[in-house]
């Protein structure tokens, strides 16, 4: 049987505001636990909450970045529900009349291609606290910290047909949220979390299959197992001749598994109604012209410039302009080495796979943009070789010291005295007698191969520290003669 994937997504971005949606208690991470969830937040008695004008500002900056609606009026509902983290027993969240409404963005897939996705509407709401499950010897404890801060849910039409358009689409949201500065965007902290509905079809058909949700991915390399996964699963019910159920799900990272969590619900098993301690939201035009006015640069604009100003790739500068913390390293090292592609090169290449491979942000960097622009520069200076460089890049990682202060303290400055270096080929020649005349007798094509070996032993010798466009002419030439 033929199937098609038919995915939507709802992704939770946690606006970075100093004080909580409707209280004044601190959205700071880290803090002890239940140290910041204040009578307010907790829902008690006799309080009532205050809408937070920058969590408001900052959701219509989000609508803004994506041409969406952006409603005039809108209103906060309570979703009534009982979860241990949840004490009042309602989240306050908007149904029925967001405040952003339809938009679209644009993602790019890894052949070139372009996809709209459309946007069904951002709504404001507030955070829940947290469940924690270590450490307590078969209970919970409950950490009540994060529960009032302020989120936008966004939620997209199911226009996403793989997990590659799934992550294309989610990574897009982070360069979006985190270029206009309303989110930090670190995913290990809970900033972005995605729910993912996924169903499956035959191919022709018109109708949606049942659809699942798999609640809160926090990683692009998450969200995409846990597609796969799931879509695996949904056609082998079905082609045994099962019938999916509506559910939600959770995924296990650690043994790569999912499990069902509870039945899915529906809008009206929350008893969604007004919220009567909160005040419709009314924003005026010249407010929303004013917030249109300060959205800093978007990715996708910031793309074309790479690509205008530093004559970059279109492929090197969506690795660079997508991520505002990455494009902002690359400027600095750009301004320090005055080399772009270099630049890029380095950032996109040697950068990017010692941070991956140590699971850190380019913010956490151990080598700073300065000290990779001082690297390039001694590399174009010829200072120092390719090779060398990079042995240079590892003891600046290592906190062995600036670039030149690890040059000077290990003796990596190339060798670049073309009287030395002629001596060394001329003994190198003189050792290896035998293959040089081979060499010499030799047709082009074998000549080719043969080379390397001379320039491995030149490099040797030189402990790597030879210049090498010196030792290849230098060889060119005595190997002729």
């Amino acid at each position: 049987m033929q199937w098609e994937t038919v995915i939507g997504l709802e992704v939770h971005v946690q606006l970075n505001t100093q004080t909580k949606i409707f209280s004044g208690s601190s959205t700071q991470v880290g803090a002890e636990a239940n140290s910041q969830a204040s009578l307010i937040d907790l829902g008690m008695p006799g309080t009532l909450p205050v809408l937070n004008r920058e969590a408001v500002n900052k959701a219509i900056l989000f609508g803004l970045a994506i041409n969406a609606d952006i409603n005039r009026h809108s209103a906060f509902e309570r979703k009534n529900y009982f979860y241990p983290d949840l004490p009042k027993g309602y989240q306050t969240t908007q149904l029925e009349h967001p405040i952003v409404g339809a938009g679209i963005v644009e993602i790019e897939l890894a052949d070139g291609r372009k996809k709209n996705v459309r946007i069904h509407h951002a709504h404001l709401e507030e955070d829940a606290g947290k469940s924690l499950h270590e450490d307590f010897h078969g209970m919970s404890g409950i950490d009540l910290n994060r529960a009032g801060t302020p989120l936008i849910e966004i939620v997209s039409e199911p226009d996403l047909s793989t997990s590659e358009e799934a992550v294309a689409f989610a990574r897009k949201l982070h360069s979006i949220v985190t270029s206009i500065g309303i989110c930090d965007g670190e995913m290990s902290q809970g900033s972005l979390r995605f729910d993912v509905n996924v169903s499956v079809r035959l191919k022709g058909e018109e109708k949606l299959g049942t659809r699942t949700e798999t609640k809160n991915l926090n990683s692009f390399k998450f969200m995409e197992r846990a597609i796969a996964l799931e879509v695996e699963r949904q056609i082998d019910v079905l082609e045994d001749g099962g019938t999916i159920t509506q559910e939600t799900r959770l995924f296990d990272a650690d043994t790569n598994t999912a499990r069902a969590m509870r039945s899915k619900e529906d809008a009206n098993d929350y008893r969604y109604f007004p919220c009567p301690d909160l005040l419709p939201v009314n924003v005026s035009e010249a407010e929303i012209e004013a917030l249109r006015d300060a959205l800093p640069e978007l990715p996708d604009t910031r793309k074309a410039r790479f690509i205008e100003q530093y004559s970059l790739s279109s492929y090197d500068a969506d690795m660079l302009a997508g991520d505002l913390n990455m494009a902002n390293y690359f400027e600095a090292v750009v301004t320090q080495a005055n080399d772009a592609k270099l630049a890029a090169n380095w950032v996109t290449g040697e950068l990017a796979a010692r941070l991956n491979a140590s699971d850190l942000n380019i913010q956490n960097s151990p080598v700073s943009a300065t000290d990779l622009g001082q690297i390039i520069v001694r590399l174009k200076d010829d200072t120092i070789s390719s090779k060398i460089a990079k042995q240079v890049l590892e003891a600046c990682w290592n906190g062995e010291g600036s670039p030149d202060q690890v040059i000077e303290a290990k003796g990596l400055k190339q060798m670049s005295d073309s009287g030395e270096l002629e001596k060394i080929v001329d003994q190198l020649i003189a050792d290896n007698a035998t293959q040089a005349q081979a060499y010499r007798d030799a047709d082009e094509n074998k000549r080719k191969k043969m080379f390397g070996f001379f320039v491995g032993q030149a490099m040797k010798a030189t402990q790597g520290k030879a210049n090498p466009q010196q030792i290849n002419a230098l060889l060119e030439k005595k190997l002729t003669q």
